[in-house]
């Protein structure tokens, strides 16, 4: 039931519709209340006017909810409607990668379009070539076709301190440019991270990675994730 469910869902909304869900799940996640109006402008680079627009369009699917000074809420069917996205998304990307030989920084553009193709049966057969993977190639976790994922422990590189060392297991910033800068100096999911030094200045770091000592900004260690 749930699954057809979701796919009933998802049959129903317009790319645009599509791009609005996942950004409010992916504000969810990050805030864990309510997302205003502007939180979600910002996100999708739009007007504010625009996104009341929508908001009143999908809250008559009944999708999510407003209440004013509280922000947007997915429903419960919003966020199957939601993960379905984003699973259509990720498993695009491993695709991509494991099969067509795209690099990681690649990916995500050309997935955004693949992601609103709607059929069920090809992303259920996606899912099974690839082996039913649990990951992207970013380290982010994969919905099963019953909205399920496997969450990991991780925190960020900035927060740890010197001698101590994790394994990178994915990325807050997927842009083309940051994954490019990991690529040039060597750092992938996978391996060891080692802090030798931490500025209290200004919080950069000196690590080691493939047996390299390179230095690194905050800006950059915020935006990486390891399990130590």
């Amino acid at each position: 039931m749930y699954l057809c469910n979701l796919f009933i869902y998802i049959y129903m909304f317009s790319l645009s519709e599509e791009n609005y869900l996942k950004s409010i799940y992916h504000l969810e996640a990050i805030s864990g209340k309510g997302i205003s109006t502007n939180s979600i402008a910002k996100k999708l680079d739009t007007k504010a006017s625009s996104v009341t627009d929508m908001i009143k369009k999908l809250a008559e699917k009944e999708v999510l909810v407003y209440k004013k000074y509280q922000g947007v809420t997915l429903t419960k069917s919003g966020r199957k409607a939601a993960t379905g996205i984003v699973r259509k998304h990720r498993l695009w990307e491993v695709f991509l990668v494991d099969k067509l030989n795209f690099s990681w920084d690649e990916v995500h553009d050309v997935a955004e379009q693949l992601e609103h193709i709607k059929s069920p049966k090809l992303i259920n057969e996606l899912d099974i070539f690839l082996g039913f993977p649990k990951m992207d190639p970013h380290g982010d976790p994969i919905p099963d076709k019953e909205g399920n994922f496997q969450k990991i422990e991780k925190k960020l590189l900035s927060t740890l301190e010197e001698n101590q060392y994790g394994i990178c297991v994915g990325v807050n910033d997927s842009s083309s440019e940051f994954l490019k800068y990991l690529d040039k100096h060597k750092i992938s999911l996978g391996q060891q991270i080692k802090v030798v030094s931490k500025e209290s200045f200004d919080g950069s770091l000196k690590i080691i990675v493939n047996k390299k000592e390179i230095s690194i900004s905050h800006k950059i260690s915020k935006n990486i994730y390891i399990q130590s």
